[in-house]
């Protein structure tokens, strides 16, 4: 992962995060949208604007794919550098959980 990257997605926002921990199968933003409210009991609802603005990003970033479209949706898959990303992200997650801990 280059300097750029880190610099900008760690650490990620929740946004982020749940974007590229719901497209560990591919999805479209509408179902990334479901999945984290069912996910989080309906504490976080991602907005439209926020959502695809993200994607986009992403994209452009290389940390998710466009897969295909289906029924004008555009399916989007995580890559490599998207898992790398995440999993930095899970790491810095676990050592601030560890350390609340500890304490």
């Amino acid at each position: 992962m280059d300097a750029h990257i880190k610099k900008v997605y760690v650490p990620m926002t929740e946004t982020g995060f749940y974007i590229l921990l719901c497209l560990q199968e591919p999805n479209h933003g509408y179902g990334i949208v479901q999945e984290v409210k069912t996910m989080t009991g309906g504490d976080i609802v991602l907005a439209p604007g926020t959502m695809y603005g993200s994607l986009s990003k992403m994209e452009k970033d290389g940390l998710i794919s466009f897969v295909r479209e289906e029924d004008k949706r555009k399916i989007y898959e995580i890559t490599a550098l998207g898992r790398e990303v995440l999993e930095t992200e899970k790491k810095r997650i676990d050592r601030l959980y560890r350390n609340m801990k500890e304490m």
